[in-house]
This record gives C-alpha cells, sequence and structure tokens, in this order.
C-alpha cells in the first residue's frame, strides 16, 4: 500500500508537496471561506508533523509562527517525513478577530466534531478526519485570552512519556503538566494514540516577539531531534512545572506589579498591588507560595476576584 496523505479529497504522496483545503465553510450570502493546509513531504519514511494556530480567531502570535515555518525551504524539504502546516484553523473567527465562532461556541470544546453539527462541530470533525487521523503529533500554538500575557510554555500531559520527550526536545522556558479538558482538541487527540502539544506565549491581538522567537525556535528543535531538518538553532533550557495557581484580586481597583516577567518569586513576597483611583488604599498582593510567574494580567483596571498574576510551582 502506497504512503499517501488525503486532505479535503487532494491525495499527496512521498516526496510532493501541495496546498490543500481542509474545509470549506459557506455562508447565507454564498460566501465560501477556505482554510488552507499546506503539506511538505520527502520521499524518505519519517514522522508526520502538525503545526497549527488560529484555533481561536485572536490569537495572533501562533498564526505568525507558522507563517514563518510556511517560509522556510528546509520545513518544506524534510529529510524524512511529512510536515503539516495550518496558519488559520479557525479562518472566520480571525477575520471577525474574535475567540469563538459566529454561534458564540468555542471551537475547541467542540471536538471530536460531527458532520450534521454547528458549524463549530463541523469544523473540528473536518480537522479530526483529514489531518489529526493521519499525524504522529503535533503542536496547536495559542496565546493568553482576555488580557492575560503567557510567557512561552509547552502544555501537555507528561503521564505520558512520549508527550515529556517531544516537550524536552522542543525545550521552550517551561513545560507545564496540564490535564486533559474535556472536548478538546487535545484530548480527543490522545484518545486515537495522537500526541498534541500546546504552546502558550503572548496575549491576544498583540505580537509578542519574545514567545513568537521561542515558538519558532522551538519548532525547529523539535524537527532537528527526529532528524527532519539541518537546522542551526540555540539550545532551549526548560524548566518542568507541576502545577499553577492564580493570585487574584482581593478588591476592586487599578492593578500593577513590577515583577520580572517569567521570574522565579518567594512565597510571602509582594508581587503587586491594588490601588484605589482615589488615593484612599492600596493593597499588596503577595505570593503565597514559591514558583515562576508565567502568566499577567495587563488590565490595569480590575474587579475583586479576577485573575492577576500566575504562578508556577516546580
Amino acid at each position: 500500500m502506497k504512503d499517501v496523505i488525503t486532505i479535503g479529497g487532494k491525495q499527496v504522496y512521498p516526496g510532493e508537496r501541495a496546498e490543500v483545503s481542509l474545509s470549506n465553510l459557506s455562508f447565507p450570502t454564498r460566501t465560501i471561506v477556505d482554510i488552507p493546509a499546506f503539506v511538505f513531504r520527502s520521499k524518505k519514511p519519517g514522522p508526520k508533523v502538525l503545526f497549527q494556530a488560529g484555533m481561536h480567531g485572536e490569537e495572533v502570535n501562533g498564526v505568525e509562527i507558522v507563517r514563518a515555518l510556511l517560509k522556510r525551504e528546509d520545513i518544506k524539504s524534510p529529510k524524512c517525513g511529512s510536515v503539516i502546516l495550518v496558519p488559520i484553523v479557525n479562518v472566520v473567527s480571525f477575520l471577525m478577530k474574535t475567540r469563538d465562532m459566529p454561534d458564540g461556541r468555542d471551537l475547541n470544546r467542540c471536538f471530536p466534531g460531527s458532520k450534521q453539527g454547528s458549524m463549530g462541530s463541523r469544523l473540528a470533525h473536518d480537522l479530526m478526519d483529514n489531518i489529526i487521523s493521519q499525524i504522529d503529533f503535533g503542536v496547536d500554538f495559542h496565546t493568553g485570552g482576555a488580557k492575560i500575557n503567557n510567557y512561552p510554555q509547552l502544555r501537555c500531559n507528561l503521564k505520558e512519556t512520549r508527550n515529556l520527550e517531544l516537550a524536552s526536545a522542543f525545550a521552550p522556558p517551561f513545560i507545564l503538566d496540564a490535564p486533559y479538558r474535556e472536548k478538546s482538541l487535545r484530548k480527543e487527540a490522545a484518545k486515537k494514540g495522537k500526541h498534541i502539544l500546546v504552546f502558550e506565549g503572548g496575549e491576544s491581538q498583540r505580537f509578542n516577539a519574545f514567545s513568537i522567537s521561542e515558538g519558532i525556535n522551538g519548532c525547529l528543535r523539535l524537527l532537528k531531534s527526529l532528524d527532519m531538518i539541518d537546522a542551526s538553532v540555540e539550545k532551549g533550557k526548560s524548566i518542568i512545572l507541576k502545577t499553577t495557581t492564580w493570585t487574584r484580586a482581593k478588591e476592586s481597583g487599578m492593578f500593577r506589579t513590577n515583577k520580572k516577567f517569567g521570574a522565579f518569586v518567594e512565597k510571602d513576597s509582594v508581587i503587586g498591588k491594588i490601588v484605589s483611583p482615589f488615593s484612599e488604599k492600596e493593597i499588596f498582593l503577595f505570593a503565597h507560595c514559591d514558583g515562576f510567574l508565567i502568566g499577567i494580567n495587563n488590565q490595569p483596571i480590575v474587579n475583586e476576584g479576577d485573575a492577576l498574576l500566575n504562578i508556577g510551582v516546580e
């Protein structure tokens, strides 16, 4: 049997490269929205690797990461195996600059999807059927939402040895042991024996050069470790985090912190403060454990209970 990758009815054989259509979405105006995917195959057998972004329409850093990979000739001519790139999975929400689908649903809570379901459910089904079923593993690029800025990190279930091997090869600043979420791509892919790592970096609707650089370099390190490319890329050093905990606003007001992003903070140290706009009160925020600052809420005006600072614990 010939080793063929089939996406959207188009067959791509070893040694070929092709632009294919993951899905076509239609609207009442007769507008058709195409979701492009790019397949690059070596004649030599090897892993089938997916890099995708834009699951949520406002998460632009991942789109830039995959776009940069798409420009590289070594990615387009792998020494072995196959590379599949999907720069924007959720084209509709990308055009609308929103997180959710037009029906208000989060695409990453629509898996495994259905041929007869909502737009999100149909798109999730197409992704599972056309791509996830044919790969060995992949990286799904995300950013923080709702003004949350995430320090570059890779999230996966570390109970699975293969996930740790892949994450260590990617070598981001932080590797977070993250449980599966219901109806997510990562969980449904795992049920099929496919390993999906989630990269988080930066915040929504804002380019973050450091996160983009870490994402690109991580992909190159991963492919180089599999002998799929020859790339000159700096080595990465990762810290493994077993859990994370949020420091929340004790009262409403204006939030600020002068802690360096990604830095280690000690338990009971001051990590920020909330001040009243009328200057009658200042409330200091203390770290309730030792850990690394991996998430910051960049919203200056906060309400009681808002998540402000995310601390990752080794």
